[in-house]
């Protein structure tokens, strides 16, 4: 079996596994699943809770996409007419309660062929990242050290090195560096040197995607009955509203999606339900949402 055969099978597994998790936490929600098809080639599976006990919104995606690659992503790449092949899990969760951080995770996998079909580049990309709007530093370090210790067995410079990334990716650069949350891991172009590296990287993956439950549930446990009222649920609709930028504005698997003629709908699910943006807003010196911007800046957590 091919490495993006195993690796669809592994999004299918990986896909239910989540869904079932974030079921039995929030104890009475049901995905809805809608399958889609694009008509260049391929489609997805798009599952979505809405306005459940715990989570808001929340959707868990898997999409295998593949065809001409459009004129717009030849120039990104540098790459002269090509055909791509691209597989990922993608969600983005929206809890109710102001104290329950939102999160966001993908890992994916893209082939470049040239006309006559010989692949000529393949790569591994992914990561998970937080973005709470009250902050408890127990959350921090207990999210940030799982996802440490899912990629220590692959190398201990692996951690330090994809925070960094995540840290200088996630950042609304027209908002003065101001990061969208507490970061977590990022990583791309992960490419395999020969077959056994491809199965190396094939199961670093997996170990990052295992992770996220174990990095996510026991958060939103601990903070799913924290007592709250409008003036939380306002500062939460105001930091989505930081979120909203960062994803339309400089988000490249959005970007991504779009310029491929990806399902609009789906690429979309990672936009809150509600937002808020006020003209030049800044909190309340002293205040629990004030010491939150405080952290929205690299911080050391694992």
């Amino acid at each position: 079996m091919s490495v993006k055969e195993q690796f669809i099978q592994y999004l299918d597994n990986l896909q239910d596994a989540i869904c079932a998790g974030l079921e039995g936490a929030d104890g009475t929600a049901k995905f809805i699943e809608d399958t889609w098809e694009r008509p260049e080639g391929g489609g997805g599976k798009t599952r979505v809770i809405a306005n459940s006990a715990i989570f808001e919104k929340a959707g868990v995606n898997t999409s295998v996409v593949h065809g001409a690659l459009p004129a717009a992503m030849q120039q990104a790449f540098n790459v002269p007419e090509s055909n791509f092949f691209a597989c990922g899990l993608s969600l983005v969760i929206h809890p109710l309660n102001p104290y329950v951080p939102t999160v966001h995770a993908n890992w994916r996998y893209f082939e470049l062929y040239d006309k006559n079909g010989r692949r000529l580049d393949c790569w591994f990309g992914g990561g998970s990242d937080l973005t709470p709007n009250y902050i408890f530093e127990e959350d921090a370090r207990h999210f940030h050290g799982t996802l440490k210790n899912a990629m220590e067995p692959f190398g201990s410079d692996l951690y330090p090195k994809y925070k960094k990334q995540c840290d200088e990716y996630f950042v609304n650069k027209h908002r003065g560096e101001e990061m969208r949350g507490i970061g977590g891991v990022f990583y791309d172009y992960l490419r395999p040197t020969d077959e056994t590296d491809e199965q190396r990287l094939f199961s670093f993956q997996q170990s990052n995607g295992n992770a996220f439950l174990p990095a996510y549930l026991p958060i939103v446990e601990k903070r799913k009955d924290n007592t709250f009222s409008e003036k939380e649920t306002e500062w939460q609709e105001i930091r989505r509203g930081r979120y909203v930028e960062f994803n339309l504005i400089h988000d490249r698997g959005t970007l991504f999606g779009l310029k491929t003629n990806g399902r609009t709908e789906s690429i979309l699910m990672s936009l809150p339900p509600r937002a808020r943006w006020y003209y030049n807003y800044q909190p309340e010196a002293g205040t629990k949402e004030a010491e939150m911007m405080k952290y929205l800046k690299p911080h050391e957590w694992a």
